[in-house]
């Protein structure tokens, strides 16, 4: 929620904030830029019939005497996910799904995008290297490329993140039962992974982990309109702690290990 507030901020939002505690980094980074709130704590005076919006994080509770005073003043209440999708309506959505491996397949394709200087809006779970914040919103860019977390989007909305986006491009990487606390069973749990592909817009795509029997079995029976692109884990080898690729222009040295994750490198 510290890198969203700080993404407005940097757009020129007026934005202010409530919690009832903030621990470094996020309390300096907010500090820096004047969004610390003064006090700790919940305050329902500071929400009024003026605001535009009120942003809802997963920390609050469904009696948080905020949420309660923006229900009664009839407030726009977005969550995390809702306000992302908002900003990005009008761009190409690219949402990396998966239980494991997302954030980082992500962040190999802001690395890559960034190398290449093609400026895009982008959501990730992970402070990067190179990288001001984990949330970049602007007018101008045409691609966001967003992390498609399955957890529950808030307290009041108990669809998962990624139900929410809408993607024109989606990549899922593999399923594996994970948020057990919201998920009973690991039917319920593959279910969602299907509304997932099944939210695809009409024309879109979705590459998928061809190599995971879940994903292949989620993707390869949607009815949705989407071209289907799987793939799998190239060929590799590990010499002396470095994980190499086989490629037409020999072995290419690559700064991650493990099939998991090497798999992305086969679409790339």
């Amino acid at each position: 929620m510290h890198n969203l507030a700080l993404a407005l901020e940097h757009k020129g939002y007026n934005i202010t904030g409530s919690d009832d505690v903030i621990f470094e980094p996020s309390k300096s980074r907010l500090d820096a830029k004047g969004l610390l709130p003064e006090t700790f704590g919940w305050f329902p005076e500071k929400i009024t019939a003026d605001l535009d919006a009120v942003i809802l994080g997963m920390h609050a509770k469904p009696d948080n005497p905020e949420l309660l005073k923006a229900q009664e003043l009839g407030v726009t209440i977005y969550s995390y996910p809702e306000f992302l999708y908002e900003q990005s309506k009008n761009k190409t959505r690219v949402v990396i799904g998966g239980s494991h491996g997302k954030t980082t397949i992500t962040s190999m394709i802001l690395h890559v995008l960034n190398y290449h200087n093609r400026e895009v809006d982008f959501m990730v779970g992970a402070q990067l290297d190179g990288f001001d914040r984990m949330v970049h919103l602007t007018e101008e860019n045409d691609f966001i490329i967003l992390e498609g977390d399955e957890y529950l989007s808030s307290p009041i909305d108990r669809r998962p993140k990624f139900h929410l986006y809408q993607p024109n491009i989606a990549l899922l990487s593999g399923i594996a039962w994970d948020h057990i606390n919201v998920f009973p069973t690991f039917e319920n749990y593959v279910e969602q992974f299907q509304i997932f592909v099944d939210s695809i817009v009409k024309g879109g795509s979705i590459t998928y982990n061809i190599e995971d029997e879940n994903v292949k079995q989620v993707v390869e029976a949607s009815e949705n309109s989407i071209r289907k692109m799987p793939y799998e884990t190239p060929d590799y080898r590990i010499e002396d702690g470095q994980t190499l690729l086989d490629t037409p222009e020999g072995p290419m040295p690559i700064e991650i290990f493990g099939k998991h994750t090497a798999k992305v490198f086969q679409r790339a």
